[in-house]
Order: structure tokens, then C-alpha cells, then sequence
């Protein structure tokens, strides 16, 4: 069977095949291209949280929002506000979140406090794991009126976490919370007028005598910004199709012009 001499010239891409690979070009110049472009929005986004959270958290105390804001409340408006709340705590309503925190796994003690707007559940601190105590009864409807001396606390304010933790729901029937939503958590008790929030209470407020006695002040706040990299990443890769595109043209070019040279 005849076969092609070696030194035969060889055929120039069809124009179809030449469109189509620039086509196919300018398709991921333009997405690389995109892509990082929204990292740079994403990091110029990224910085100005980072710097709003660390103004809210170093910001003195303020009272906490009263019950008329509550419906208002969302993450990009308050979450870590420095906040302070006064009331009395029902510490027989108790919940144990399931925590992992610098000191080991363990649980957050959310108590509710009564206050002059409703409840507030305040996240006290955090103790070891241990035996797990008996499941809350219902709380009394004149739970509030029973409590006990009122007391003043600070921290930050944190907005709830539904649901559950990851892969792990909350199973309010048996008492087991794998996030701090305070929502189920007041229901499972029958409280009544909750806030859609918590406080991370702040080291050393604990009253004397408290049960449990948790480590306050564990709140850990921490965001990944990677952005930067990312958007160097995506421009990079724009930068490489467009010079193998270009590569590819001049390539192209040069054989062409060897292949129709006269011998």
C-alpha cells in the first residue's frame, strides 16, 4: 500500500477547524477571564466583612436589639455586634450543643434568660464532655416569674443556626443539638417570645454557684480569604489560552509558509 513521502507538504487546517478553535479560545479566555474578576469582587467583599466584624466586635457594649427589631434581625446587619442583655437565667432549661472548641470536644451550655423583651438564649461557655444529664422538663408557663436575681452579661451577638451540624440533625425528642438553634431549642422547652438570636457570652461573667460552670470567651472568628490566589489562579489560565492561541497562529503561520516555499 502506498504510503505519503515525508517530506510531502502537509495540509493547513480546514477554515472550519481554525473557527472552531477560536472559537473554543475566546470561550475560555472570556471564562478564566470572569471567573477572576468575580474573585476580585469576592475578596474586595471579603475584606470589607472582615473589617465591619472586627469594628463590631471591639466596638463597647451596646444593649441588645429589643423585641420590636427581632423580625429584622440578619447576619449582615448584627451578627457580632458587642452586645449586653440583663435578666435571670432559667439554668433548668439548659441545652448542650455538641462542641468542638481549643480546650476539646465537649458541648456549649445555651441557657434562656428572661428578660424585659422575651428570651434571650445566651450561650454561657463551654464545658467537657461528660454523662449527659437528665433531658429539660417543660418550662412552666410562669417560668419567668420564678427565676431567679437578674444579671448582666456581654458578649457577642450571634444569629441561630437551624437545622443541625453537618451530616447530624437535631433530634429535639431525645435533647440532642449539634448547632445552637434556638428556635427549636425554646419549642422543645414550650418558651414562648424567643429571640432569633443568641449571645456569646464573654470570659469570667459567670454568676457564683452557676451549675456547670462553663469556659466563657471561646468564640472563634475566622474567615478564609483565599481570594486573592484564586483570581491570580483564573488570570493565569486566561493568560495561558491566550498565548497558546497565539503560539498556535504563529505555528500554523510558519509551516504554511515553509510548506508553499518553491523548491
Amino acid at each position: 500500500m502506498p504510503q505519503a513521502s515525508p517530506d510531502a507538504p502537509r495540509r493547513p487546517p480546514s477554515a472550519a477547524a481554525r473557527f472552531f478553535l477560536a472559537a473554543l479560545a475566546l470561550l475560555l479566555f472570556c471564562v478564566f477571564s470572569a471567573l477572576g474578576t468575580w474573585q476580585v469582587k469576592r475578596l474586595q467583599w471579603k475584606r470589607a466583612l472582615i473589617a465591619r466584624v472586627e469594628e463590631r466586635v471591639n466596638a463597647p457594649a451596646v444593649p441588645a436589639p429589643p423585641r420590636a427589631r427581632w423580625p429584622g434581625i440578619t447576619a449582615a446587619s448584627d451578627e457580632y455586634r458587642h452586645v449586653s442583655v440583663r435578666g435571670a437565667f432559667l439554668y433548668e432549661q439548659t441545652a448542650r450543643v455538641q462542641a468542638v472548641t481549643e480546650l476539646g470536644a465537649g458541648f456549649w451550655l445555651l441557657t434562656p434568660m428572661c428578660t424585659e423583651d422575651g428570651i434571650v438564649f445566651v450561650n454561657r461557655g463551654f464545658v467537657p464532655a461528660g454523662p449527659a444529664p437528665r433531658p429539660a422538663p417543660p418550662a412552666p408557663a410562669d417560668a419567668c416569674a420564678r427565676a431567679g436575681e437578674a444579671v448582666a452579661v456581654t458578649g457577642l451577638l450571634r444569629i441561630a443556626e437551624p437545622g443541625g451540624g453537618f451530616l447530624r440533625q437535631n433530634d429535639p425528642a431525645n435533647d440532642r443539638w449539634y448547632s445552637r438553634d434556638v428556635q427549636a431549642i425554646a419549642a422543645a422547652r414550650g418558651l414562648r417570645d424567643v429571640a432569633p438570636f443568641f449571645v456569646d457570652a464573654k470570659a469570667g461573667q459567670e454568676p457564683a454557684g452557676a451549675p456547670g460552670q462553663p469556659v466563657g470567651g471561646l468564640t472563634v472568628i475566622s474567615f478564609h480569604n483565599n481570594h486573592l490566589g484564586y483570581a491570580f489562579t483564573w488570570y493565569a489560565l486566561a493568560a495561558m489560552t491566550a498565548g497558546a492561541w497565539f503560539w498556535q497562529r504563529r505555528t500554523m503561520g510558519t509551516r504554511n509558509d515553509r510548506d508553499n516555499r518553491p523548491d
